[in-house]
C-alpha cells in the first residue's frame, strides 16, 4: 500500500507564494510519475503539473511561468512552488502518484488566495 500526505496549503494574498509538499510512503521501488491536481468548488479536478522520474515536467497553461514542480527521490517527496498566486488558483490541491497499474491520491490541501 502507498500513502501520500500533502502539506503547505493555507491562506495567502494575491501575488503571494506558497510551497506545497507531498511525502510518499509505503511499499514501492522508486517514485513514479508524480503530479499535482486541483479542484475548485463546482469545477472538475484538473491537472496542474506533472514530473517524470527523469525530471521532465509538464504544466497547465494557466500556471506556466508561475508554478514549479520538483521532486526529491531520496526523500520520496514532490513539491509545488507557487508564485504570483491569483484568486483563481483557490482550490484543494491533490498529489497523485502514477504507478504502472494503480494510481494513488493524497487527502488534499486547501489553498485560498484572497485579500
Amino acid at each position: 500500500q502507498v500513502q501520500l500526505v500533502e502539506s503547505g496549503g493555507g491562506l495567502v494574498q494575491p501575488g503571494g507564494s506558497l510551497r506545497l509538499s507531498c511525502v510518499v510512503s509505503g511499499s514501492f521501488f522508486r517514485l513514479p510519475i508524480m503530479a499535482w491536481y486541483r479542484q475548485a468548488p463546482g469545477k472538475q479536478r484538473e491537472l496542474v503539473a506533472s514530473i517524470t522520474g527523469g525530471g521532465n515536467t509538464n504544466y497547465a497553461d494557466s500556471v506556466k511561468g508561475r508554478f514549479t514542480i520538483s521532486r526529491d527521490n531520496a526523500k520520496n517527496t514532490v513539491y509545488l512552488q507557487m508564485n504570483s498566486l491569483k484568486p483563481e488558483d483557490t482550490a484543494v490541491y491533490y498529489c497523485n502518484a502514477k504507478f504502472i497499474g494503480p494510481s494513488y491520491w493524497g487527502q488534499g490541501t486547501q489553498v485560498t488566495v484572497s485579500s
